[in-house]
C-alpha cells in the first residue's frame, strides 16, 4: 500500500517553489496545468491548484489563510535548526519555539497556504522514548 499526500494550493508555481526550497524536493511529473508531483519524501506530494473561494469539502469555499485542519504533516529531518532556517526562508511561519522532547526536537510551522507542518529530528530512541505499549 502507498500513501499519497495531496495539498490544495491557490498558486501552483509559488507552492512548487516553496516546497522545493523548504524541503529540497524535486519536481516529478506534471498533470496538465493544475497538478505537480514533488518527490524526495517517503511519500509523493501532489500540489493541486484550487482557487481560493472554490468549493472544497462540505460545500465550504476554500480559504488559504491559516486554518485548522485535523491533519498536519511531519517532515523528519536530521537538523531541526537548519531545516527551520530553510523553511522560514521559503515562506513558512514558525508557530512556537523549537522544543526538546523525549522523542527528539520539534517545531510547528504553517506554510503560506494555511497548512500545518512540523519539523522533527528524532532522538536515538525516537517515539520508543514515549511509547506506553507495543
Amino acid at each position: 500500500m502507498d500513501l499519497l499526500v495531496n495539498l490544495d494550493v491557490p498558486d501552483l508555481q509559488r507552492a512548487e517553489r516553496v516546497y522545493r526550497e523548504a524541503f529540497g524536493l524535486q519536481t516529478g511529473r506534471r498533470f496538465g496545468a493544475s497538478v505537480v508531483e514533488l518527490t524526495g519524501l517517503s511519500v509523493r506530494l501532489y500540489l493541486l491548484h484550487k482557487a481560493a473561494g472554490s468549493i472544497g469539502a462540505g460545500h465550504m469555499p476554500r480559504d488559504y489563510t491559516r486554518h485548522w485542519c485535523p491533519v498536519h504533516l511531519d517532515v523528519v529531518v536530521e537538523d531541526v535548526d537548519a531545516a527551520l532556517a530553510r523553511a522560514e526562508h521559503a515562506g513558512f511561519v514558525r508557530e512556537g519555539p523549537v522544543r526538546d522532547e523525549a522523542f527528539g526536537r520539534i517545531v510547528q510551522l504553517a506554510d503560506p497556504f494555511g497548512h500545518g507542518w512540523c519539523l522533527l529530528a528524532f532522538s536515538a530512541r525516537g517515539y520508543d522514548a514515549v511509547a506506553t505499549s507495543g
